[in-house]
């Protein structure tokens, strides 16, 4: 049986305050991840994101989309256009795959689900990722797969954003024994290990920040 939830839709305002919060906690935790991606990266990621969703935030009010796609298609344009380093791409061409995907006005969570795996597609085409490479792909792909189990088991969007934000949470700190094999952290070999990757740290961010609008 469907779970009482099971019908929510995918409303603009839910991803407008999906986006602001991720906002709020890249914000929160920008010195984290500086820490984090100063030990095995070069040291910006914090900032970066910080920079690049206050332009999101900004971009988002000044054009107020009608549409949830279009909302996350100007986050991701704003993204890539802002934001330098990997990070700026990667979660770019995620949101903006993501926006492409989401139809309608109010999408329903199966819907929303297409729009992640297409993100993730993204971020897994344009970095060459798999899950084990120490990367954001780490918490972003088990995030995708806990969405759909949730969908599947009759959940509806609360819950399933809840076990997609633990799934990435887990799949974060999966990263800490891994060697890189993939970007600037690769180049460390062995010494990558004992550190979790900051692109999975702030890839749960994103998905808690969903579950956190969702529940609201």
């Amino acid at each position: 049986m469907r779970g009482e939830d099971a019908m929510d839709t995918v409303t603009t305002d839910l991803v407008l305050s999906w986006l602001r919060t991720v906002d709020e906690r890249v914000r929160e935790h920008a010195d984290e991840l500086t820490r984090l991606d100063s030990a095995i990266g070069d040291g910006d990621h914090g900032s970066n994101l910080h920079r690049g969703f206050v332009a999101v935030t900004a971009a988002l009010t000044r054009s107020s989309p009608s549409a949830p796609g279009e909302a996350l298609t100007l986050a991701g344009r704003t993204l890539i256009s802002t934001v330098g380093g990997a990070s700026g791409p990667l979660y770019g061409s995620a949101l903006r795959a993501a926006g492409k995907t989401l139809d309608g006005v109010e999408p329903m969570p199966g819907e929303l689900l297409q729009a992640l795996t297409a993100g993730l597609e993204a971020v897994r085409k344009l970095g060459g990722a798999v899950p084990g490479d120490k990367t954001m792909v780490d918490a972003f792909t088990p995030a995708v797969e806990a969405f759909a189990a949730a969908l599947r088991a009759g959940s509806g969007l609360p819950a399933a954003s809840a076990a997609a934000a633990d799934a990435a949470e887990k799949g974060a700190r999966s990263t800490i024994p891994l060697t890189a094999r993939k970007g600037r952290a690769s180049y460390l070999g062995e010494r990558s290990q004992g550190h979790e990757d900051p692109g999975a740290v702030s890839t749960a961010l994103v998905f808690r920040a969903l579950a956190d609008a969702a529940a609201d």
